[in-house]
């Protein structure tokens, strides 16, 4: 029988931009606790991000965008922890814990899994996105012990807030307006899986990765020491 290891924590985020950015930098990071410098986001977004979640907080679908089937927003950022994931082969294991930004909730009984953002939609980046929403799906469809427990999730996807025109009431108010786009991502556990896989090879490995070319992180320090 192989022995496990160690069980790796995968953060829904980071399995976006930096998993992608620099293998390097997420084996330093899940694995020794090493956090590349970020860069600090202004307060705004996260204001933005906390007005859109109390306003929508138990509106029903059809005020979020008419794409969406009838239900109701039921819960905002709840975190979620899953049940141990391991693979053939591979002598660790891996859990998937987080904080989801809104989960709704059909008529149907089913639930979709949504993410804010405030900015210009990227279709391109729907696919990096998709790992963090299928985390947070998996987690709620596989729970740890006493973790929420969500299921069936059947829709998962992005909702972009662009602010588009400017109105002002009076000399001390100013107001923004924002165009609305849905982007739904097509759900596939098992295309997870194996990308959860791909992770975990890389982790399980004994000597860093190889750094990207383009991480500027990676850069700055090798000029100081051998890491």
């Amino acid at each position: 029988m192989t022995d496990v290891k160690k069980k790796h924590r995968l953060a829904p985020s980071a399995l976006t931009f930096l998993y992608e950015q620099c293998k390097r930098c997420y084996y330093l990071n899940v694995v020794h606790g090493i956090a590349p410098p970020s860069i600090a986001l202004p307060g705004v977004f996260s204001k933005i991000a906390s007005l859109l979640k109390n306003h929508y907080d138990g509106k029903r679908t059809s005020e979020l965008h008419p794409d969406l089937p009838p239900g109701v927003v039921k819960y905002a950022e709840k975190q979620v922890k899953s049940r141990t994931i391991r693979f053939p082969g591979c002598n660790s294991s891996c859990f998937i814990s987080g904080r989801f930004d809104i989960v709704v909730q059909f008529d149907d009984g089913s639930y979709g899994v949504i993410d804010f953002k405030t900015g210009k939609p990227h279709e391109s980046k729907a696919g990096l996105y998709s790992r963090q929403l299928h985390a947070y799906s998996y987690a709620l469809e596989h729970p740890a012990p006493g973790a929420m427990s969500l299921s069936p999730v059947t829709k998962l996807g992005l909702l972009y807030f662009y602010p588009s025109e400017i109105s002002q009431a009076s000399i001390e108010r100013l107001s923004y307006e924002a165009e609305i786009q849905w982007i739904e991502i097509e759900k596939d556990e098992e295309g997870f899986l194996s990308f959860v896989e791909e992770v975990l090879g890389v982790l399980n490995k004994d000597e860093l990765p190889e750094s990207s070319p383009d991480c500027p992180w990676c850069d700055y320090i090798s000029e100081f020491q051998d890491v």
